[in-house]
């Protein structure tokens, strides 16, 4: 079982010294998030999802969810586990006080959330999903639609999904055909939606759909879509709650992993609905909830590779095996140095993650509370930039994280008992889902590079050349080859842009290639900060023996992983032209 007591310090070191919590806590309106508060929020986080959620976590994956009578019946002790999360306010940290929030920082939310999904990453979606609606409908609805429905989704009574994919429309949401016609002061919405998490439970009193739909008159592809509001349950003027809408769950899919999670087919047939923005404007309201979306979807890749590397670190303790190199006799498998080389690679791999996540999260609270437009907009382009390293570099490496736990087991890490394969499982659907990662790397390279013209990867460029001139003696050599990695991602930034003036096919072509460069890139910047900063506190008289730790795993980090960017960079400079070579009809013969 996964405990938060274990990464704690980790969190810490990472929310002070790599994004800037301390000086956030000096933003008006962000006075509260002092240090005792933010200590004591993240210690109580831990122990809830140590002691609460991560029992659940077995159990949802063997009892899995069931429709019965148009309802979805969720795993026993996840109902009991989500109250005490909504009665603990959880699900407030950083919303609005003015309908019930605590008004915290959005980064002071970040590490909380890691560590619901360490602990049970199907259970973590159902309040991930309404959180993100918290935020559409806050930045998008009518007073009226946030005054009777934000305080409920505020404090976890209710909760929220997001409908947009159809059997037609998936990447491409041109062509959704569920319909919402007008009717006095509300809308009747009709069609279906697939793969839609926590559609539909037992969990909270109502749940809020939003659903993308188009108007009778709405204009053809992405700019005829609008976004509706739809209850469960109907709600009243004095906000009880009415009838139930005629919104349902159809189906449930069978899936690899994320068995407690429902992810239903939804059917919409003439439910009452409610405009939420302006009419055939609902991708863009829909976006503000999904690009938080994809940073929570990063994070999840974070948290399962924590989970799966306390699990492994435990096993390597406890299993016992011949002698290592060195030793006469039998004992823990931690001894062996490939058992070690397994195990730090998923350490560091998730330290760096979390580093990349909780800057990138950081930027957006900055931008928020900025003084002036130019540090506005320098934070909101670098967290824009950072976003899809986050949610494609992150759970692509969730997958090297959880397969190497397996390995770390042998043979018991195959078999389902230990409980290992179940993270391996469940990691597998993040490269999928909130946009597939070949979708990330595209916007990467389209809307978040060339579109202008590079500029805000050079300015992270400069600030890693910042971090690698500010870096402590005692880590040198690490900075020195940070820095030719660095150069490497500014070389590879130059391809990009001279390539994608001469071949329209290159861009998309290098994408994959160019956003997991980047991410290791961003991970050895974001190792060596968090190293110099354990450097800096152990010359302070900080001996904890983390201190040490962290400036080893940064080592470790620039020697064994960070030079896999030469192989990235290498595969750019080909282009599209091995990639496109092979014509269509080949593949096609394949089965003819």
């Amino acid at each position: 079982m996964a405990d938060y007591n274990a990464p704690l310090k980790d969190m810490k070191l990472t929310l002070n010294h790599v994004a800037r919590m301390p000086a956030l806590a000096e933003k008006p309106g962000f006075e509260d998030a002092s240090a005792d508060m933010v200590d004591a929020i993240l210690e109580e986080a831990a122990r809830v999802a140590r002691d609460v959620v991560g029992p659940t976590n077995w159990e949802g994956d063997q009892q899995g969810v069931q429709l019965k009578d148009g309802t979805v019946q969720c795993p026993d002790s996840f109902k009991a586990a989500y109250q005490q999360y909504a009665e603990g306010g959880w699900g407030s940290l950083q919303f609005d006080p003015e309908y019930g929030g605590q008004g915290l920082p959005f980064l002071l939310s970040i590490p909380v959330m890691e560590m619901w999904h360490s602990a049970n990453m199907a259970w973590g979606l159902c309040p991930m999903l309404s959180q993100g609606a918290v935020e559409c409908l806050d930045l998008n609805g009518s007073d009226e639609l946030k005054a009777k429905y934000l305080p409920k989704l505020v404090s976890g009574e209710w909760t929220g999904t997001m409908n947009l994919t159809e059997s037609n429309a998936g990447s491409d949401l041109s062509v959704v055909r569920a319909k919402a016609e007008p009717e006095g002061d509300h809308y009747r919405v009709s069609g279906e939606k697939i793969f839609i998490t926590w559609g539909d439970h037992e969990m909270a009193e109502n749940i809020i759909h939003l659903v993308l739909a188009r108007l009778p008159d709405a204009p053809p592809g992405v700019r005829g879509i609008s976004l509706f509001l739809v209850p469960k349950y109907l709600v009243n003027e004095d906000g009880s709650l009415g009838e139930r809408n005629t919104a349902g769950p159809l189906s449930l899919e069978h899936k690899l992993g994320i068995h407690a999670s429902p992810t239903c087919v939804m059917g919409f047939d003439n439910a009452v609905g409610y405009l939420v923005g302006e009419p055939n404007r609902g991708l863009a309201c829909m976006f503000t909830m999904m690009n938080n979306a994809r940073l929570s979807v990063g994070l999840q890749g974070v948290s399962i590779s924590e989970r799966a590397y306390q699990q492994a670190l435990e096993y390597a303790f406890e299993r016992i095996q011949g002698p290592a190199v060195g030793t006469k006799e039998a004992g823990p498998i931690i001894r062996h140095a490939d058992v070690r080389r397994m195990l730090l690679t998923m350490k560091t791999l998730t330290e760096a993650g979390r580093g990349i996540a909780y800057d990138a999260c950081g930027s957006l609270d900055f931008a928020a509370k900025a003084d002036d437009a130019a540090e506005k907009a320098a934070e909101q382009a670098r967290a824009a930039l950072l976003t899809p390293i986050v949610k494609g570099w992150c759970t692509e490496v969730a997958q090297e994280v959880t397969s190497l736990g397996i390995q770390v087991y042998g043979g018991m890490g195959y078999v389902e008992e230990t409980g290992a394969a179940q993270h391996y499982r469940d990691a597998r659907i993040l490269p999928i889902y909130e946009g597939t990662n070949g979708i990330q790397a595209l916007d990467l390279v389209g809307r978040k590079t060339l579109m202008d013209k590079g500029e805000a990867l050079a300015a992270l460029i400069a600030e890693m050349r910042a971090a690698v001139a500010d870096t402590d003696t005692a880590l040198i050599t690490q900075a020195k080859q940070l820095e030719e990695a660095i150069v490497g991602l500014e070389q590879a930034r130059e391809l990009l842009l001279k390539g994608a003036e001469n071949d329209a096919v290159m861009p998309g072509a290098i994408a994959y290639n160019f956003m997991m460069l980047s991410g290791y890139v961003c991970g050895g910047w974001q190792l060596l900060r968090q190293a110099c900063a354990a450097a800096r506190l152990q010359a302070e008289g900080d001996d904890d023996p983390y201190m040490q730790a962290k400036q080893d795993s940064a080592r470790f980090y620039m020697a064994q992983i960070l030079p896999r960017w030469r192989g990235f960079a290498e595969m750019l400079t080909d282009g599209s032209r091995s990639i496109m070579a092979l014509p269509e009809e080949q593949f096609a013969s394949a089965w003819q």
